[in-house]
């Protein structure tokens, strides 16, 4: 008999789990108990975190399935957090049949016995942390006196950037555009400061902040249309090239969420492939003083997202916490 059957007076073989309650969130509670200032400073303090080695955050693995679409598996644990392990599917088809095509379930387990604690709907975390980043590294990087910003893309991203960037600088115009001029229209009706563009470049050259978010397989943009003192986020994922210009990653101030972003995909990614680790910052490094940001108002800044486990661990542990606090969501019998 070992100490823990000594303590519980049983044996292991005569412990059983029993019925359990478990927290449920869906999708539209999630949205309700994420508040998306806090979720903002949440990603601040985790990516200090990852940089001073306090989240576990190993890399992602991917399940193919050929000619359909991927599987990504991401664990992430911070100690005072429930440990964190999200399931996202990305299967493009699903458009065709009015499904997204990002779809993602969250577990939270207890740290302290690994009991299930909840169960939430990952598809809403999965869109606006990643936005959240960006917006993130906006705030960091851009310039503070920021006017004027381009979001391209007219999806699930373009509208949470739209959400979220003003909220990080007081933009008096966000150009926002779209292969289909019909869907930035309608996107853009949602804003009161945004303002859609059939003219990409004109959107782009006039801009201070330059935000790709579309799942293009290939750049959305030319280098030579951003000016000095642009900041330049990418958070689109779509091996083996991608909607950020390579060139940009190459010839100016790169910044990356981990330096595993200089993997090969699906950990890391593909517009970075090749490209010397050492000429990147790491968000975590600048926030915490470490290394420096943006160097002069003359600087073009690159931000290129692969979006990291330590980031749906944030979004859905605030979720969780403030559904806790009121009483709210559903529960299960596990």
């Amino acid at each position: 008999m070992n100490e823990a059957e000594e303590q519980s007076g049983k044996a292991a073989f005569e412990i059983s789990k029993g019925s359990r309650q478990v927290m449920t969130l869906s999708e539209q509670e999630v949205e309700k108990y994420l508040e998306l200032r806090e979720l903002i400073d949440g990603l601040e303090d985790g990516f200090r975190g990852l940089e001073l080695g306090e989240i576990q955050s190993p890399p992602r693995s991917q399940l193919s399935v050929q000619g359909k679409g991927f599987c990504l598996a991401m664990p992430a644990w911070k100690p005072g957090m429930q440990l964190t392990i999200k399931i996202v599917n990305v299967f493009d088809g699903n458009l065709q049949i009015n499904l997204p095509n990002h779809l993602a379930l969250i577990n939270l387990f207890d740290p302290n016995t690994g009991a299930t604690s909840c169960i939430m709907d990952g598809t809403y975390i999965t869109a606006v942390r990643t936005a959240a980043a960006a917006a993130f590294s906006v705030r960091l990087l851009s310039r503070p006196a920021s006017q004027i910003a381009t979001v391209i893309g007219a999806g699930v991203q373009g509208r949470h950037h739209l959400r979220l960037l003003p909220l990080v600088r007081n933009f008096e115009r966000i150009n926002l555009c779209s292969l289909r001029f019909e869907e930035a229209q309608k996107l853009a009706a949602q804003s009161n400061i945004a303002c859609a563009m059939a003219d990409l470049e004109k959107a782009v050259r006039e801009s201070d902040v330059v935000c790709l978010a579309t799942h293009s397989p290939k750049p959305v943009i030319d280098a030579d249309w951003v000016r000095s003192g642009t900041h330049v986020t990418s958070v689109g994922f779509h091996p083996p090239n991608g909607e950020l210009p390579k060139e940009l990653a190459r010839a100016h101030h790169l910044f990356v969420e981990t330096l595993d972003a200089f993997q090969p995909p699906p950990v890391g990614c593909s517009e970075l492939a090749d490209l010397d680790a050492s000429l990147a910052t790491t968000l975590g490094a600048v926030a915490l003083g470490r290394k420096p940001g943006r160097r002069s108002d003359d600087e073009i800044t690159v931000y290129k997202a692969m979006g990291v486990a330590m980031e749906d661990m944030v979004a859905a542990n605030l979720a969780f916490q403030k559904a806790e606090q009121a009483g709210g969501g559903d529960s299960m019998t596990w």
